[in-house]
């Protein structure tokens, strides 16, 4: 009988998945260990509220330290998993302190790190990332005194904290190496709307950028030079080129990989049979029931498939299928997304891009895939309605933005 489950990972799918063990039920030891010095916090603000002085880091925090006492949760913080034995019954994990935890079941949720330049003058203050709370605090540190702001990356991380930039007044420059902004995510006709709506809030893009390196001036950050030889003038170079899992501990416990990430099952269940996985490190079976296995970056995902974690812990095996939903807000831009746009084959436009207000609607073979909305909750909430419930919309009549979109949802 499962009496001691240790958590590896104090996230949003660790978080959940000890809220999750408590909500069912289960009246044994929880221990979470999180590599952060920090109790569980929120990470999306951290590129916008928080960057901005919005929010801090106490209103980050999850929940307060009532709550693990009450639900009898042990944080272990600033420490980290570094060795594993087991057996077939539990196991005993080893922290960097030398902490030993014993456990019965145990659950993954590593979350991600991102990728990291390693070019030259990479290394120089200023250059600087953004995923965790220390990461936000050393670009606050640098934003007071910036004038001249570099992007590079035109993915969701990267245009948000250019977003802040541009509405804190400073030059911002965003260097892309695609073709076009977000284009793993959204499709041509979001991703134009996004670099003329950051252009026209100041921003100046460069699409299809090749950088050579940094410069620097005593020891400090000062320009990010291209392999056309321009030097773009920076204060600070904040880095989104994506994120790696993070796969330490299921290499030590010789779990199966897929493209870098933990294999699941839908139960969330990994290659051992006393550990589950769920979150950012994780590679899954497509939720909305397509063919194929997708990594799902999203706080959705890391609650969501948390839940299904920690009931496959407790040997109440739910298949995860909840449907799969985004959103970025970029200054006073929100852009939702719900469902998988993969394979798309027609999309249709609702309302006006000019006005900051429109819907790229997504289909296959006629059935709706998928929804970007941009300033339009009313759409977004209604095409994921009609996705959760496995309906669709008429392409034709859903062109037309003068009728809600919530009363074109067939079975």
């Amino acid at each position: 009988m499962t009496q001691r489950i240790l958590i590896v990972g104090a996230g949003q799918a660790g978080m959940q998945i000890a809220d999750t063990l408590r909500e069912e039920g289960f009246e044994g030891e929880i221990t979470m260990v999180g590599d952060e010095s920090v109790p569980p916090y929120q990470r999306p603000p951290l590129s916008k509220a928080y960057l901005y002085g919005e929010a801090d880091e106490e209103s980050l925090q999850f929940r307060n330290q009532k709550f693990y006492d009450d639900n009898r949760i042990t944080l272990v913080l600033g420490d980290a998993v570094v060795a594993i034995e087991t057996t077939d019954a539990g196991g005993v994990a080893t922290t960097a302190s030398g902490k030993t935890i014993a456990f019965d079941k145990m659950a993954l949720a590593p979350g991600s790190t991102p990728r990291r330049l390693t070019i030259e003058g990479s290394d120089l203050d200023g250059v600087l990332y953004m995923r965790s709370l220390a990461d936000a605090q050393a670009l606050k540190a640098h934003w007071e005194g910036a004038q001249n702001v570099v992007v590079i990356g035109g993915g969701f991380i990267g245009l948000e904290v250019a977003a802040v930039a541009s509405k804190s007044g400073k030059a911002v420059t965003v260097l892309e190496g695609a073709d076009r902004m977000m284009a793993r995510a959204v499709c041509p006709i979001t991703s134009a709307y996004f670099k003329d709506a950051h252009e026209r809030r100041g921003a100046n893009i460069i699409l299809n950028a090749r950088i050579a390196g940094f410069n620097g001036a005593a020891g400090k950050v000062a320009g990010v030079r291209l392999e056309d030889g321009t030097v773009v003038p920076a204060d600070i170079v904040m880095v989104g080129i994506g994120v790696l899992a993070r796969t330490e501990v299921a290499n030590l416990l010789g779990l199966e990989l897929e493209n870098g990430a933990i294999a699941v099952d839908e139960f969330a269940q990994t290659s051992h049979p006393l550990v589950v996985a769920a979150g950012d490190a994780v590679m899954l079976p497509n939720p909305t029931g397509a063919e194929g296995r997708v990594r799902l970056e999203s706080v959705q995902n890391a609650v969501d498939q948390a839940k299904t974690a920690a009931k496959t812990l407790l040997g109440r095996n739910e298949p995860y299928r909840a449907l799969p939903w985004f959103w970025s807000d970029q200054a006073d831009l929100k852009l939702q997304i719900a469902g998988l746009s993969t394979g798309y084959d027609q999309t249709v436009v609702r309302g006006n891009p000019e006005q900051d207000a429109f819907s790229v609607l997504y289909y296959k073979n006629g059935r709706l895939l998928a929804i970007d909305a941009v300033n339009q909750v009313s759409d977004f909430m209604a095409a994921r309605r009609c996705l959760t419930n496995g309906g669709t919309i008429d392409a034709a009549a859903a062109a037309d933005s003068s009728v809600a979109l919530k009363t074109l949802i067939s079975a």
